[in-house]
């Protein structure tokens, strides 16, 4: 076979693959639940994360759970809500649950961060004036972490108000 034809062969396989996961993503968009869930900036010092923002997802707890016990996350009510995964879910890559103060008060968040990228010319949007909260939405996949759709920003009671990032 040719050079020019192995290539040719080696960009479809990458195209396909790319766009396979591409379709993967958009169809779990499409049709798994969506919840806002509070979130807090978490910056674990990784010099080449580039404009991505690491945010630490609070979850509401269902039943008595314990820190760092593997779990699975659901929708109940428009809340992120995790529960004790099942034996049979523990095998492979498992959520984890961990207890820490967030915001002043005791709460539930998820072990591993979630990465969301910001463009260049927008500013950080972590960086919130006093009173007001940050949230991201996120889709919630059968396995794996939960995925960021868009932040946005609740003051006081109020509604969350999607932030423009485009």
């Amino acid at each position: 076979m040719r050079p020019l034809y192995k290539s040719l062969v080696a960009g479809g396989i990458q195209l396909a693959l790319v766009l396979s996961m591409g379709g993967k993503l958009l169809y779990d968009r499409a049709t798994r639940p969506r919840v806002w869930a509070r979130a807090a900036p978490y910056d674990p010092s990784f010099p080449i994360r580039g404009r991505y923002v690491s945010l630490q997802l609070e979850v509401q707890v269902s039943g008595a759970l314990r820190d760092g016990q593997p779990i699975v996350l659901s929708d109940e009510g428009g809340k992120l809500v995790a529960e004790a995964a099942p034996a049979s879910n523990l095998g492979g890559e498992t959520l984890r649950l961990r207890i820490r103060s967030f915001r002043s008060a005791l709460g539930y968040t998820l072990s591993e961060p979630v990465l969301y990228f910001i463009p260049e010319n927008v500013p950080d949007p972590t960086r919130l004036p006093s009173g007001e909260e940050l949230w991201a939405e996120v889709t919630i996949p059968r396995k794996g972490p939960p995925r960021p759709i868009r932040l946005g920003v609740k003051k006081g009671d109020g509604p969350i108000t999607p932030l423009a990032l485009d």
